[in-house]
């Protein structure tokens, strides 16, 4: 057998949102391992998966995967595949997989699959190169909330530039926070450090189920988002920086935002 390791981005939904490529090369693999504690494979389930390549797939637990060894114990002596939603290399524990594989001596193959760094921006019309920093808000656990992902929104926010929020994933407890949850959150932090993030006029983009034929875009104040229905998980957020009259034509038009955001620019 070949010896291998083959990284697969499945994308945002389905389980037809991999590329040709990547499916091709699955098929090839002798055993097919994936993750989705890291981000959630939407509109399908690992069986539609496992049907699209036509063969077994076995889902590991994040510590299955940052602490086991079969995946590169099978990658000495077969072609292993390893699986996840959107782009396999944005999160950092694929990246020291891959690296243990490198130092083994074992050849890597990776396919990138769309991922929410590139697809939520441009759903929303914002542009790419305008974002800063990205943050994750984490669940509020025994009453602790975490102050750096406020002040880094707030530092992004002062330089003009946007800031991505992605949510808290607990997937093995089916716990997914949604658009309302992160809103509340940021309120809280901002009753708590006032550093001035959150205003009246703060603009929130919110994003639901990117990519998937249910997919909500909604852009607005708020206290006014917390009375709207604004989709189901999985969610992403965008607190605007200045915006480009592009941008604000875009945040009208694909998301509902208020129109006097325009005239502002």
């Amino acid at each position: 057998m070949v010896s291998e390791l083959v990284f697969v981005g499945l994308g945002l939904c389905g389980a037809d949102g991999m590329t040709v490529k990547a499916l091709n090369a699955l098929k090839e693999c002798d055993r097919i391992y994936a993750e989705f504690y890291t981000s959630h494979l939407i509109g399908t389930d690992v069986s539609e998966v496992e049907k699209a390549v036509g063969k077994r797939i076995k889902v590991l637990h994040r510590m299955q995967v940052e602490e086991g060894e079969d995946i590169i114990s099978d990658a000495r002596e077969m072609r292993v595949g390893f699986v996840t939603a959107g782009d396999t290399m944005s999160a950092t524990t694929h990246v020291d997989l891959m690296l243990q594989a490198k130092e083994e001596g074992i050849p890597v193959r990776l396919f990138n699959g769309v991922s929410i760094f590139s697809a939520c921006p441009t759903a929303f019309g914002l542009q790419n190169y305008k974002f800063g920093r990205t943050v994750t808000l984490p669940f509020i656990e025994e009453g602790y909330q975490p102050r750096s992902p406020y002040d880094h929104i707030l530092e992004n926010k002062e330089r003009g530039l946007h800031t991505m929020v992605l949510l808290d994933i607990r997937a093995d407890e089916l716990r997914y926070m949604t658009a309302k949850d992160a809103i509340e959150w940021l309120l809280t932090a901002e009753e708590k450090w006032h550093g001035g993030l959150m205003k009246e006029d703060t603009l929130i983009c919110v994003a639901s189920r990117i990519g998937a034929p249910d997919q909500k875009l909604r852009a607005g104040y708020a206290r006014d988002l917390l009375e709207e229905d604004l989709g189901q998980p999985l969610f992403t957020l965008v607190i605007p920086g200045d915006l480009h009259f592009m941008e604000a034509y875009g945040l009208v038009y694909f998301a509902g935002a208020p129109k006097e955001i325009i005239a502002e620019e």
